[in-house]
């Protein structure tokens, strides 16, 4: 383990370094580095849309060093924490590039994140400074920071975007305070630590998640080399900046490829199609809901979107027929599945053809800059083609490690490898499909069962939207399974019916639910993904009171 500037153990080693640069895979440029090419080259292309705000390079570029000089004015140095939990802004863009200036830690939090999150992920991240709005969808944000400001010892500064508030500042007199003519920028390691970003998982305290320039870079670098992204296209970014995904493609693809992204605060089908229309939105990336909405709108008005040529989908499971019906009404979009998390962004990058659309849609495509390997949870033993383990994985875009040690022990390897918690079969041809979590399984009187296999067989019945699997107490099996279903408008489905439908499956009938649960919609993460603890929760709640 090497101690960062910002005090941080991480994974790095010398002969890792040194093999990433020789390789040219990690290119040692921050994000700040890259600003300086495109102004040179071309500072007045607009970068950044938002509604009827327009960036060019030159003003992301001034405000930039506008900001990064009072971030230094006020005391800011290498390693210190900057945190922001803002919406798809423009502002998010320019304060992690202030960072990058000076080599500070961005810390993006997830605006839907209240009072127990935020001030958890300050005071482990040790926050010296955090950015939020007055007030967003009726919360006020700087009344929620000023309760916690006591508690909160690091943190010494509260900017309020669009808006003031009293014991704040405003981002607009922040940036005045700064000289962005007589900034000297600070030389940054590429390798130091750049982002610490706290996972929105389903289960347990959120864990600190440590990238540096160089592992960032190098996951744009690839996707933007495999779908062969340039300077041509153009970016709609409706996933939340503050999560990896809209971080990577939102704030940062824009500077590597010289591209402008177009964010939308608020993610609704309508707006999303004609701001692709309107822009001619090339790519975008997001969770199963955010394309099965827009598939959905689209179909029903007749907008197939032609300038559209991505659309990647994870985050979240994505059942073969989402995939299938996008490629019915995109005229000529590429959909596909991918996987990756926070520590290793893109494991699997889908497809890049429509000529390939069976494998796009029934796997999560092939492995893209990671090595990969399936093993046996129970001995840690590789398994063969076809066999389900868990995936472990290592490359140039793995995180840094966590910002606690411990979690670190439990998580990777010796060897560098990653344990993901994903489990997962490798194809004969080498592509990957993701079978479900481990800690998912349902241990059904000593069986394990794959929620995933169980959930892919309820998407085919034509009144299921949306079905989500988890375990539920039982006296004498342990547990079974327990399946709340998204109907489709309109329908309605009995339990009966359902098992004899999936009697038709060929499944085994210890796979099938137990139970069924009819909701209007499921509890989510901001990434898209369904937070099944809180349905498991929902259901041992049900028992407990039924006296089961």
């Amino acid at each position: 383990m090497r101690e960062d500037v910002s005090g941080w153990k991480t994974r790095l080693t010398d002969d890792l370094i040194a093999a990433n640069t020789a390789s040219g895979i990690w290119r040692n440029l921050t994000l700040a580095d890259q600003l300086a090419v495109l102004r040179a080259k071309n500072p007045d292309k607009v970068l950044l849309i938002e509604g009827e705000h327009r960036l060019t390079v030159a003003e992301v570029d001034r405000q930039a060093r506008a900001l990064a000089s009072a971030l230094g004015k006020r005391g800011l140095v290498r390693g210190d924490v900057v945190s922001f939990s803002l919406p798809n802004w423009p502002e998010t863009v320019v304060i992690d590039l202030a960072c990058a200036m000076l080599g500070l830690v961005c810390n993006p939090i997830i605006p839907i994140y209240r009072d127990a999150e935020v001030s958890y992920i300050l005071r482990d991240a040790g926050s010296k400074m955090i950015f939020v709005p007055t007030t967003f969808r009726k919360f006020d944000y700087a009344e929620m920071i000023a309760r916690h400001r006591a508690e909160l010892p690091n943190l010494a500064h509260v900017i309020t975007v669009r808006g003031a508030a009293d014991g704040t500042t405003s981002f607009e007199d922040l940036l005045a305070e700064g000289d962005p003519t007589g900034l000297e920028p600070a030389r940054v390691d590429p390798n130091a630590v750049k982002l610490i970003m706290y996972t929105s998982g389903t289960t347990g305290r959120p864990k600190g998640v440590l990238h540096s320039h160089n592992t960032i870079d190098t996951e744009v670098q690839a996707i933007s080399e495999f779908l062969s992204l340039n300077e041509s296209d153009v970016i709609l970014m409706p996933s939340p900046v503050s999560h990896i995904t809209g971080y990577l493609y939102g704030i940062q693809m824009p500077f590597t490829l010289n591209a402008p992204a177009v964010f939308m605060e608020t993610w609704n089908a309508p707006d999303a199609a004609d701001l692709i229309d309107e822009h001619g939105v090339t790519f975008t990336i997001a969770a199963t809901v955010f394309l099965q909405e827009l598939t959905d709108f689209s179909r029903k008005h007749d907008r197939p979107l032609p300038s559209l040529r991505y659309f990647p989908s994870g985050g979240a499971p994505v059942p073969p027929e989402v995939i299938y019906n996008a490629h019915k009404v995109f005229a000529r979009c590429v959909c596909s599945r991918v996987y990756g998390s926070t520590e290793a962004p893109t494991v699997t990058l889908g497809v890049n053809t429509r000529d390939a659309e069976t494998l796009g849609a029934t796997t999560e495509g092939y492995i893209v800059g990671h090595e990969v390997k399936i093993v046996d949870p129970a001995d840690g033993h590789d398994v063969s083609a076809g066999q389900e383990g868990e995936i472990l994985s290592r490359g140039p875009e793995m995180c840094l490690g966590y910002a606690a040690d411990e979690h670190n022990a439990e998580a990777f390897e010796p060897d560098g490898y990653f344990h993901t918690g994903d489990l997962a079969m490798m194809t004969d041809d080498g592509a990957l499909v993701i079978t479900g979590r481990s800690k998912d399984l349902i241990i059904r009187g000593g069986e394990n069962i794959s929620p995933r296999e169980v959930e892919d067989a309820l998407h085919e019945h034509p009144a299921i939207h949306e079905a989500a699997v988890v375990a539920m107490p039982h006296p004498r099996m342990g547990e079974t399974g327990c399946a709340f279903l998204v109907l489709e408008s309109g329908t309605e489905l009995a339990f009966d019916d359902l098992i004899a439908f999936l009697g038709k499956t060929g499944m085994a009938k210890q796979k099938y639910p137990e139970r069924i649960v009819i909701i209007d919609n499921f509890p989510r993460t901001a990434a898209g993904k369904i937070r099944k603890n809180l349905l498991r929760d929902e259901i041992a709640r049900t028992l407990a009171g039924e006296g089961a």
